[in-house]
C-alpha cells in the first residue's frame, strides 16, 4: 500500500447560518464543521467515499461518542483551518482527533475526540472491518499519546501542542 499522510487538513469559512447571537461559532455546529471536513477528506485524500461504501456494502460508521472543548471563538466569515487524524481502531471501531484553528494556526479553537462504530446496516448490529480497512487504518493511523481526552488537553495546554 502506498504511504498516505496521516494528517489531513482543510480550510473553511464559518458561515452565518451557523453562528450564534455574538457572530461566534454555535457550539453545536462545531461537531458539523468537524465531520463535513473528515468526510470530505477521506474521500479527497484516502479515496474512501463513506457513502459509497455504505452503498455497495451495507455496512457504515455510527457515532458512538464525542468528546468537545471550546478553547476559542471562530467567528462570523472567519476562515479556519481544521486537522483530523485517525488515533486509535479495533476491528470494529474508530477514533479521530479533530482539530479547529485559526487560518495560519497559531491559535486552537477547539479539539474534539469522535467514536465511531462499524454497524450491518441490514442486521443492525457491530460488524467487522474488512482487511482492505484494517490496512487502511494501520498505515494511516497517528496516535497523540495518551487515551484519555482530559490528559491529552492537559498536554495541550502546558505544552502549547498544536498537533
Amino acid at each position: 500500500m502506498q504511504t498516505l499522510p496521516k494528517l489531513l487538513e482543510s480550510k473553511t469559512k464559518i458561515r452565518f447560518q451557523d453562528c450564534d447571537p455574538f457572530n461566534h461559532l454555535n457550539n453545536g455546529n462545531y461537531i458539523d464543521y468537524f465531520m463535513n471536513h473528515r468526510e470530505d477528506e477521506l474521500a479527497n485524500i484516502y479515496d474512501l467515499d463513506i457513502y459509497k461504501l455504505t452503498k455497495n456494502t451495507k455496512k457504515s460508521w455510527v457515532s458512538s461518542a464525542n468528546q468537545i472543548v471550546y478553547l476559542k471563538p471562530a467567528n462570523l466569515m472567519e476562515t479556519v483551518t481544521i486537522q483530523s487524524q485517525l488515533i486509535g481502531f479495533t476491528n470494529s471501531s474508530l477514533k479521530a482527533e479533530m482539530r479547529m484553528y485559526n487560518e495560519e494556526k497559531t491559535e486552537l479553537k477547539s479539539i474534539i475526540w469522535c467514536s465511531f462504530v462499524y454497524i450491518d446496516l441490514i442486521t443492525k448490529k457491530r460488524t467487522e472491518h474488512s482487511n482492505i480497512l484494517l490496512d487502511l487504518f494501520e498505515n494511516v493511523i497517528n496516535p497523540v499519546g495518551t487515551d484519555l481526552f482530559e490528559e491529552r488537553i492537559k498536554m495541550i495546554r502546558a505544552k502549547k501542542v498544536l498537533s
